[in-house]
């Protein structure tokens, strides 16, 4: 009886609490007011930046300097998220992921984008480039603006292109020194046409992979070199299993920054300039610490007593060249001959200077 007396008074009283609530007379005293961090949250816009390096190289790097820039340029209004070592796609994947709207920005190399842009073979080409500075003219120049805007048929729109250096050769066997040294030997390759042709007339046979998967193939010994920049052989340890390292320069690698066309067009007038600025900073920025971080990591590299390191003679050089001249012809045909010679006269503009 006793509990039953409880339970009653506890049911009258919740509905005169009720009542009270309902009708607005519990806690009016009490305002509930606007929390405008999280309604700032709430608006805010999400870029998902993807990209398959590490943190610690040039595009990786460059990738977070423009997090952080458009984040300030837009007061906080649009986030970048950015995703590196292909923990959300690899560089088989991310452009299949750029066009379906899951993320908005990849930044592929070039090299893995001349199926869909023709014309960006001409920057494969080995010994087109001549140093850091002739990279930039092109990048940053109308020449790259050219290349950018070929991605407008392809509703992707290209926003900068960034720079990784140049490439050197490394083997797990024998020094790269002549054409011949190349003879019989498997080489890890990014996927395309220029490169892969640049190591059959080498007398190689080149074998192509993800990025993700390069590490452990050169620790399978699934392939006997590979090319790459002194900022990716470091800050991957590929120098583990590569004791031979050419300092070739004989091409370069480096990455075009897209984003979704459709995502790019909703975004507000107003934010696309300060993206934009965002981008042309953190691209300068990318070109010089790209420079300075090869340069300071190969003496990284000639500390480590296994690895031995050689540069290219200017004589070799140009043997290599010689058998290159087929590939050139090849490209002119397939591409268009005014784009490398836009590209060369950028470097006889660098001796002028």
């Amino acid at each position: 009886m006793k509990h039953f007396i409880t339970a009653s008074i506890l049911t009258i009283v919740g509905l005169i609490l009720f009542i009270f609530y309902d009708n607005g007379y519990l806690f009016h005293e009490q305002k509930i007011t606007a929390d405008e961090e999280q309604n700032g949250l709430k608006d805010q816009i999400i870029i998902h930046f993807s990209h398959v390096v590490a943190e610690n190289t040039p595009k990786g790097l460059a990738a977070q300097k423009f997090s952080e820039l458009v984040y300030e340029k837009t007061n906080g209004r649009v986030k970048v998220q950015v995703y590196p070592n292909g923990i959300l796609y690899s560089d088989n994947d991310e452009l299949e992921a750029l066009k379906a709207g899951d993320v908005q920005m990849i930044a592929p190399s070039f090299t893995n984008m001349t199926n869909i842009v023709p014309q960006w073979k001409v920057l494969d080409l080995p010994f087109l480039f001549q140093d850091d500075d002739h990279i930039k003219r092109v990048f940053t120049g109308e020449t790259g603006e050219q290349l950018l805007g070929y991605l407008n048929e392809r509703e992707m729109k290209g926003l900068a292109f960034w720079s990784n250096g140049f490439k050197q050769m490394t083997s797990n066997s024998h020094p790269l020194i002549e054409p011949e040294d190349f003879a019989g030997e498997t080489f890890r390759i990014m996927p395309g046409h220029v490169l892969k042709r640049q190591f059959y007339v080498l007398g190689a046979k080149p074998i192509s992979t993800a990025f993700t998967e390069v590490f452990s193939s050169l620790e399978k010994q699934v392939v006997d070199g590979q090319e790459n920049t002194i900022s990716n052989i470091y800050s991957k340890g590929l120098y583990q299993y590569q004791p031979y390292l050419t300092l070739s320069n004989h091409g370069v690698l480096g990455y075009a920054v897209i984003v979704n066309q459709e995502f790019w067009n909703s975004l507000p007038q107003d934010i696309r300039p300060q993206i934009e600025d965002a981008m042309k900073e953190s691209t300068l920025w990318n070109m010089e610490m790209s420079v300075q971080m090869n340069k300071t990591q190969l003496e990284e590299l000639r500390k480590m007593e296994n690895l031995h390191i050689y540069k290219l003679p200017a004589d070799a050089k140009a043997r290599w060249m010689e058998r290159f001249k087929p590939l050139y012809r090849e490209v002119e045909q397939e591409t268009d001959p005014e784009l490398i010679t836009a590209i060369k006269e950028k470097a006889a503009q660098n001796s002028q200077n």
